[in-house]
């Protein structure tokens, strides 16, 4: 039993080979005839299968037909072509890339090729009956190739590329190495063979064929003239020949900067200029020496290397490390000079070894500066002044002599005054053309040590330049203060006290400050030096002891001394006061200490102690309370109430007529009466306690009753309207009571709503004749009305 496998591509090469070694093979091993086996079944040796031979196969890729590519034929000897036997592949790509006729064991690929995508693939074959599913040979493994074409060109995979090189290197030198990668087979003819070329960037630069690698192919190239360049490059596979593929990159080179070109300044000659007035620091100008070069190369350094200006101006670099900026060093003054000339350099701080000897990678300028003239404030010929003054110094007493003048050229005249806030109290005064300060009032360094004085100097042409200085007065301290006793003026002698006790220890201050330092004397006034009771001891310490010269002492006798005592102190001109101490005699305990000091505690019973007297003292305090909120409430008792329930607040009529009547004053009438008098009725048999009225209502709106004597309702309205008359009638009496009623305004009132909101709703005119019946004080308004009626007899 044999199989065979047929491939198109190499059946040429395969089939004389396989003819050849079949031919050479012992029969033994190529079997006999079905005959001779059947006819000698006897024989030892019987004919054995024969198994599978497999080799690599190839099959090229990218296979473009129309028909499925045949790989090649599965045939087994036990196949007699009759269908019986069925051929089964199986392995990568079977049944989706690798197809077999299972009947005549033909192999197919119906998919394409492609070698990049996978190189080779290994199938399984095997032959089953196709009755019984019975293996019929053993299962064998064979790799079909793909064989490789050049289907792919060169690539390169970082581009597009970005380089830099020095500007100025020499011809060879390396810029950059570029790698194409071919996906071609390399081991397989030249399709992965790539050479390389340059398309464009000549002559500046090359590229070696077989490396890739970029170099210069120019000398001296310089930065400053083309920074930027392009170049493309191109990859050709199959060694470079004709029909090869090919890829392009492109490379942007830049030359980078070297430090080959000199800095120079663009002005042999700058012109400066700045005012006199200028502070330290200021700024004059800046200069630059400008460099082809960039970055680090063009940094530089400037220094005045010569000038009469030099210990006057400064010049440093910029933060840009490319600019000198000219600063002032000193105070400048017009006056003094009026111009400077600077020697400026400025030179590179980064130099190229290479170009170092070629040229001097510095420069020199001139810079003259002009100090402009301005206006200066007056100048003191010092910066401060400090006097010392004593305090006993007399008013007008010169204190010093200050200074000032202007120190532009025209030496305007100077005038001087003293700052207002300095020397609020004015103890001092300033001549306003000599400058000569004087004292207008008397110091006193206890109490004002220091004055602290601004003098103003002002040009007197020019108001606005105005200067000034501190000048501080130190007030030198005189010996014109008396020593005094310290608040210690009042001390106490125990009753028990024995003579030759210590009661007192005195001290004395004085607000002086002596040079030598404060030493005081004490002794009693010349009236006490020969008191029989107390004696003083001077310590020689500044301070002095108060003694008792003798015993016995009782607050029924005496209860107070005073004792004056003398005090000196030793700084010339010296000194002195007298100062009186209060002594109190009290009683003490063992102990000695203080238990009264007061002579009424004898007058109170022995068993009577302090707490017992306050208890007293407070009972009494809380007795006086009681008394008088009773009286308070007393008070409050007799003020009248209103009869009314809803405690409504009207007005009340008081009677004058008796003067000091005392609460008979302050009784007033019924005001309910007052309210509507025709409505006010009094119940038979109860007393009126207000007053009747002496005449008749003179009312012509609301008519009332006659008031009979002791019975029936009063007339209160009445009443009103005659006392009115009788005021009325007194031009002297003011009127310092009025009554306020409402009773009778409104709607339902007999005298109907007295408002004039609505008068003007009213086509008739008004009638004002009542005016007439309204008296004398109403006259000049019944005038202006128009009303007044002549020689008419009074209403009443």
């Amino acid at each position: 039993m044999g199989v065979e496998l047929h491939l198109p591509a190499v059946a040429s090469t395969l089939l004389p080979v396989t003819l050849c070694i079949l031919t050479l093979l012992p029969h033994s091993l190529l079997g006999k005839p079905a005959e001779e086996d059947n006819a000698g079944s006897s024989a030892l040796l019987q004919r054995v299968k024969r198994g599978w031979v497999w080799n690599q196969f190839f099959v090229l890729e990218e296979y473009t037909g129309l028909e499925p590519l045949y790989i090649g034929k599965l045939h087994s000897d036990m196949d007699k072509g009759d269908g019986s036997i069925k051929y089964i592949l199986t392995g990568e790509g079977a049944g989706t890339t690798f197809t077999i006729d299972d009947g005549t064991g033909d192999i197919h690929a119906i998919q394409r090729l492609d070698r990049e995508v996978k190189a080779q693939y290994i199938l399984r074959a095997q032959a089953r009956n196709r009755l019984t599913d019975r293996p019929l040979e053993p299962e064998s493994e064979f790799i079909v190739k793909i064989q490789d074409i050049n289907d792919n060109e060169p690539k390169f995979l970082d581009g597009p590329y970005q380089a830099t090189v020095p500007e100025m290197s020499k011809i060879g030198t390396s810029v950059i190495q570029l790698t194409a990668t071919d996906a071609d087979d390399p081991t397989y003819g030249n399709s992965a063979r790539v050479v390389y070329s340059i398309l464009e960037g000549q002559p500046y630069f090359s590229v070696d064929a077989k490396s890739g690698v970029v170099r210069v192919s120019l000398a001296d190239m310089d930065r400053e003239t083309r920074e930027n360049y392009t170049v493309v490059i191109q990859a050709k596979d199959m060694g470079g020949q004709l029909g090869g593929l090919a890829g392009t990159t492109t490379i942007n080179i830049t030359l980078s900067d070297i430090n080959d070109n000199p800095p120079m300044f663009d002005q042999r000659l700058y012109q400066m200029s700045i005012p006199e007035s200028a502070p330290v620091g200021s700024v004059v100008g800046r200069i630059w020496a400008k460099d082809r070069d960039i970055g680090v190369n063009a940094e530089m350094k400037y220094s005045i290397i010569d000038g009469d200006g030099r210990d006057t101006f400064d010049i440093s670099t910029d933060p840009t490390n490319l600019f000198g900026i000219i600063m002032v060093k000193k105070p400048l003054n017009f006056e003094n000079k009026p111009s400077y000339t600077l020697k400026v350099e400025g030179a590179n701080t980064h130099l190229d070894p290479a170009f170092r000897q070629r040229v001097p990678f510095k420069d020199v300028t001139i810079v003259h500066v002009s100090v402009e003239d301005v206006d200066e404030p007056p100048l003191f010929d010092l910066p401060a002044y400090y006097i010392e003054l004593p305090e006993d110094a007399e008013i007008g007493t010169l204190v010093k002599t200050v200074r000032a003048r202007d120190p532009d050229a025209a030496n305007n005249t100077v005038r001087y005054s003293i700052e207002s806030s300095s020397d609020p109290e004015k103890y001092f005064y300033i001549e306003p053309t000599s400058g000569s300060l004087m004292t207008v009032r008397f110091l006193d360094r206890e109490e004002i040590g220091w004055h602290n004085i601004t003098v103003l100097s002002m040009e007197m042409n020019n108001p606005t330049q105005i200067s000034s200085v501190s000048l501080a007065v130190k007030v030198m301290d005189v010996n014109d203060n008396p020593p005094l006793l310290t608040h210690y003026l009042e001390a106490y002698v125990c009753e028990n006290a024995k003579a030759g006790q210590l009661i007192q220890t005195v001290t004395a201050v004085d607000p002086d400050e002596p040079l030598g330092g404060q030493h005081f004397y004490y002794s009693l006034a010349p009236e006490a030096a020969n008191n029989p009771n107390f004696t003083l001891r001077d310590n020689q310490d500044n301070t002095a002891w108060i003694l008792t010269r003798r015993g016995g002492w009782t607050q029924q006798d005496q209860t107070v001394f005073y004792l004056p005592i003398f005090i000196s102190d030793g700084e010339p001109p010296v000194q002195t006061s007298t100062s009186t101490l209060t002594i109190r005699v009290c009683s003490c305990d063992h102990e000695g200490n203080v238990m009264s000091c007061n002579a009424e505690a004898y007058s109170l019973p022995a068993s009577l102690s302090r707490g017992a007297l306050i208890a007293i003292l407070a009972c009494i305090f809380v007795l006086l309370v009681m008394i008088l909120l009773m009286l308070s409430l007393r008070t409050h008792r007799k003020k009248p109430y209103l009869c009314d329930e809803e405690e409504n607040v009207h007005e009340n009529i008081v009677r004058y007529d008796d003067e000091g009547g005392g609460e008979e004053d302050t009784e007033a009438f019924d005001i309910a009466a007052m309210w509507n008098p025709r409505e006010a009725h009094h119940h038979l048999g109860k007393m009126r306690q207000d007053m009747l009225p002496e005449i008749e209502s003179l009312s012509r709106y609301v008519p009332q009753a006659c008031v009979m004597g002791g019975g029936g309702d009063s007339n209160v309205h009445g009443y009103v309207l005659a006392k009115l008359l009788e005021a009325d009638m007194d031009p002297c009496a003011p009127p310092y009571d009025s009554l306020q009623t409402y009773a009778y305004e409104g709607e339902g009132s007999v005298a109907e709503s007295l408002s004039s909101l609505q008068s003007g709703t009213s086509n008739t005119d008004h009638e004002y004749d009542y005016l007439n019946e309204w008296g004398p004080r109403f006259k000049k308004l019944a005038e202006m009305y128009g009303v007044l009626e002549t020689n008419s007899a009074p209403m009443w």
